[in-house]
């Protein structure tokens, strides 16, 4: 029986060698092989959505408030400098509540006496000698219309009339806060049964006022005066409506006040 001839040696292992490439590269292409997925493409910028911070929880309605259990500095501007400080009590001796009109990260914007009107002094909402409570109630006064709206989670609940400031002593508009609650005859008969006293100031008082500047919604003993333009720059009303303020409107409500 004849013998074949036998391949030569290096075309053997060439053969192999390719022989093992073609194989590992199969076995690859079918460990790896994924469906295809076409490549990403950006949103047009019509419906591009940002990330959104975490939103912050607010209640409809409610006014945010600070009580005052220490000393706390008031400064300029968030971490700002020192323009004075408030303590626990306010001239009048009562607790000393702070009306939040704004934020700013861990720093409150607040309506306080020692600032003039329509201007903020900040405070870091971390001291300990805050503490933050909220209110349904606010209070809306339109110098024009003579009025004054008691209002609870932003529906009005009862609206008076007031006496407004006369010509040359009108009543500063803005926002303000009501830091007292007083018996009105402990200052005087034309002071009305009550006073809830603002933090605001009149800048346009009359001639000879020995009064003070601070603004007031309190009642009067010229009860036919109510619905004028009669007075200093505080709104007066009458004693029952008054009252009914006292009983309701907590210290630190908001007020505003428009023409």
């Amino acid at each position: 029986m004849g013998s074949r001839s036998a391949l030569p040696l290096f075309v053997v292992v060439a053969l192999a060698a390719l022989f093992a490439m073609t194989y590992a590269a199969s076995a690859r292409q079918r460990a790896t092989a994924q469906p295809r997925v076409e490549p990403a493409q950006p949103l047009p910028a019509s419906t591009f959505v940002p990330p959104q911070p975490k939103p912050v929880h607010r209640v409809r309605g409610l006014h945010r408030i600070a009580v005052v259990d220490g000393s706390v500095p008031l400064r300029a501007r968030p971490n700002g400098r020192v323009l004075a400080r408030a303590g626990a009590s306010t001239e009048f001796g009562g607790q000393r509540v702070l009306g939040v009109a704004a934020r700013h990260g861990a720093w409150l914007g607040v309506v306080a006496t020692e600032m003039p009107n329509g201007r903020l002094a900040w405070v870091n909402r971390r001291n300990p000698a805050l503490h933050l409570r909220r209110t349904a109630y606010s209070l809306h006064a339109d110098l024009s219309g003579r009025w004054l709206e008691l209002r609870r989670h932003g529906h009005r609940i009862r609206r008076i009339t007031v006496a407004v400031g006369r010509p040359g002593s009108e009543t500063p508009t803005g926002r303000f806060a009501v830091t007292d609650k007083l018996n009105g005859r402990s200052f005087g008969s034309y002071y009305g049964c009550c006073v809830l006293a603002l933090n605001g100031h009149q800048p346009k008082l009359p001639a000879g006022w020995s009064g003070g500047d601070r603004l007031a919604i309190h009642g009067t003993n010229s009860p036919g005066t109510i619905g004028a333009a009669a007075s200093a720059g505080c709104l007066r009303a009458g004693d029952a409506d008054l009252e009914v303020l006292m009983r309701r409107v907590p210290v630190g409500t908001p007020v505003f006040i428009r023409n």
